[in-house]
């Protein structure tokens, strides 16, 4: 539940060509398309870090089965390809769902070589209902402001009072976007980008996701097969367990990951003087949270707070030595501040995140079916909570407007596919957001494709992060079209880049691309 990266301007309308409705329960729906469509008018829009990008909006209507009906605007960037070899666009999306891929088309652009991002177009867009992208949903603004009740329901009364919070957000989102809900889903989501392709003039498209963007992209892949030339996918959704197993899931995973954390501390007790045995340690964390409970730090971090701070550390370790200062600071000198000023760096959402986190449940709950009954979610998650209890209430209240979304469920779609040109995945083992069976699940599930492993890895988005093994493969395929082939699961093994060492001063910072990359992946998955 990290800030969003800022959302470029983007420039002036054209509508683009439509394709026609995807069936609900369709497996690999049927799809059809425009004969004809506008070119984009792009625009300069670049910052200090990225000056180049471009940016343009586009037309597309908000019911592909309805090409004529109502307009909605997606906004879209661009890097543009500067070597004389085009291998055309490539479409970037950072997951989510609720992710804006803007500035991430600048990024991938500059962290690539330069001999290879030269060779694209690289093409950011914020997804239908993100960002620039108009509407742009906020259903319930504020919605995450604190002090929130605690996250584990130890009581009726807690219980109630997020049960309030998940039914009165899945009413707003109904009340204010009654006429877009049933149109804010991955399916639609595919269509539109299969309409900035035709925008973009191409007849095949390359893509590069991360997390939720993995499953975009083999969504993507399975409608539109033959328009697809390169595939990319980094930290993989396993996409048979859209999206309450997923969740479940990912609980186990990211408890596993805190763990880690807390073994990482007892390695430098002289930093952090909180002792040298990981699960005393973590009594030590969970002490914290109890007193946080009672009387949350500076008014702003309670118990779901602190969860919601520590959380990302699950997504990326180059957090650690921040969490575990504001960690000791809280515990042996009484001085919450650090905590505090963590939670305002990694916890506290803005306007942007409000907005991400309105994309997310749009997504979630309408791409796929979620138990209306609370008794089925009572008893899955304290099942988790019992052996994975770090993030397993945190994680169900997030998710919870699901189980009473005001639209009905469509059917997820089976991405398994045997017709499209090798594809390359990347999965860290000890990942979190997406646990390794995502990874390995896709690999199977799309013939030819091959299947780069970080050996125990558990970062959330790995290529383009300072791992030069990985990004060795990377820069091969997306210059000649080249997949490593092994014998076993995976095809290419990469060591994992080592754990980061305390900090040595205030100004120390975690390595460029990977602190970048990680402040503009998706929101949540």
């Amino acid at each position: 539940m990290r800030k969003r990266a800022a959302v470029l301007c983007g420039a002036a309308v054209v509508v683009a060509g439509t394709v026609s409705a995807v069936p609900a329960d369709a497996s690999a729906p049927q799809v059809t398309r425009a004969a004809q469509v506008a070119k984009l008018s792009w625009k300069k829009c670049g910052t200090a870090d990225y000056p180049t990008l471009q940016c343009a909006s586009l037309g597309v209507p908000l019911d592909h089965a309805h090409p004529r009906g109502k307009q909605i605007t997606l906004a879209l960037s661009r890097v543009p390809h500067t070597a004389k070899k085009y291998q055309g666009p490539l479409l970037v999306n950072p997951g989510g769902p609720g992710g804006s891929g803007l500035t991430l088309a600048g990024f991938v652009a500059s962290a690539l070589p330069k001999a290879v991002a030269a060779q694209y177009d690289v093409i950011g867009f914020d997804p239908r209902g993100v960002g620039g992208s108009k509407p742009a949903l906020n259903c319930s603004p504020g919605y995450f402001n604190p002090v929130r009740p605690d996250s584990v329901p130890s009581s009726s009364a807690l219980e109630k009072a997020n049960l309030k919070r998940a039914k009165s957000f899945a009413a707003a989102c109904g009340k204010k976007y009654a006429s877009v809900l049933p149109y804010i889903n991955t399916i639609s989501a595919v269509q539109d980008m299969d309409s900035i392709r035709q925008a973009l003039g191409a007849q095949r498209i390359n893509y590069f996701g991360y997390s939720y963007g993995t499953y975009l992209g083999a969504v993507y892949a399975k409608l539109f097969p033959h328009q697809v030339r390169r595939l990319v996918l980094d930290s993989i959704v396993d996409p048979t367990g859209v999206w309450y197993d997923d969740n479940l899931a990912q609980d186990y995973a990211f408890n596993d990951r805190h763990r880690a954390l807390m073994a990482w501390i007892a390695k430098y007790d002289s930093t952090y003087k909180l002792g040298t045995d990981p699960e005393k340690i973590e009594a030590k964390w969970y002490a914290m949270r109890a007193a946080l409970a009672k009387k949350p730090a500076g008014g702003k971090v309670g118990a779901s707070e602190l969860e919601d701070t520590f959380i990302p550390g699950g997504y990326y370790n180059g957090y650690w030595p921040y969490l575990a200062e504001a960690f000791s600071a809280y515990v042996n000198n009484k001085n919450a501040d650090p905590l505090v000023e963590a939670y305002e760096n990694f916890a506290a959402v803005d306007a942007a995140g409000d907005n991400g986190y309105s994309v997310y449940t749009s997504v979630q709950c309408r791409d796929a079916s979620w138990p209306r009954d609370w008794r089925q979610w009572q008893k899955d998650n304290w099942a988790v909570y019992e052996k994975a209890p770090f993030m397993a209430w945190n994680n169900a209240w997030y998710n919870a407007p699901c189980a009473f979304w005001p639209t009905s469920s469509l059917k997820p779609v089976n991405v398994a596919n045997g017709k499209l040109p090798p594809a390359l995945l990347f999965q860290a083992t000890n990942d979190a957001a997406t646990p390794y069976h995502g990874g390995a699940t896709v690999h199977r599930l799309l013939a030819h494709s091959s299947l780069v492993v970080e050996q125990g890895g558990g970062n959330h988005g790995i290529t383009l992060s300072g791992n030069a093994c990985l990004d060795k493969y990377l820069a091969k395929y997306l210059t000649d079209g080249t997949v490593p082939r092994g014998g076993g699961q995976a095809d290419a093994v990469c060591p994992t880049l080592p754990d980061p060492k305390p900090l040595t001063s205030k100004a120390a910072s975690t390595s460029s691309h990977g602190s970048t990359l990680h402040g503009l992946l998706g929101f949540h998955g």
